[in-house]
């Protein structure tokens, strides 16, 4: 069920481009930093789904909620003068490539079993 938010992800591009609308800079923002943690997310989501526990509605809800929380946080400290948005930019930005590396990780070693086994085959 990974393939719903791919084409999530590319409806929202086509949406994107299509509607060519600025953000005003402080709009700006406030969406780079949903985008963060939405980017966390589905590399939360790949990741979970190479290990075998991915769950959809687990998937759907933190996708939802973390996407609005990093917008809502980045929002209110702003309001009280407080940069939130480097915060959850380094927060988020640490988080993707500890999730990217975990997954490169898992490829490299069912990539290296793959290519062992087939080794392994055509010594027999």
């Amino acid at each position: 069920m990974i393939i719903i938010p791919v084409v999530c992800l590319i409806v929202g591009l086509l949406l994107g481009v299509l509607i060519q609308q600025p953000l005003r800079g402080e709009l700006g923002v406030y969406m780079a930093v949903a985008c963060l943690a939405g980017m966390d997310s589905i590399c939360g989501g790949l990741r979970s789904g190479l290990e075998g526990k991915f769950r959809t509605d687990v998937f759907t809800t933190g996708f939802v909620f973390n996407t609005l929380i990093a917008f809502g946080l980045a929002w209110i400290g702003d309001r009280i003068g407080i940069n939130v948005f480097l915060v959850c930019a380094f927060i988020f930005g640490q988080r993707i490539f500890n999730n990217l590396s975990l997954i490169r990780r898992m490829w490299l070693t069912q990539w290296q079993d793959a290519r062992e086994r087939k080794r392994t085959q055509q010594t027999v």
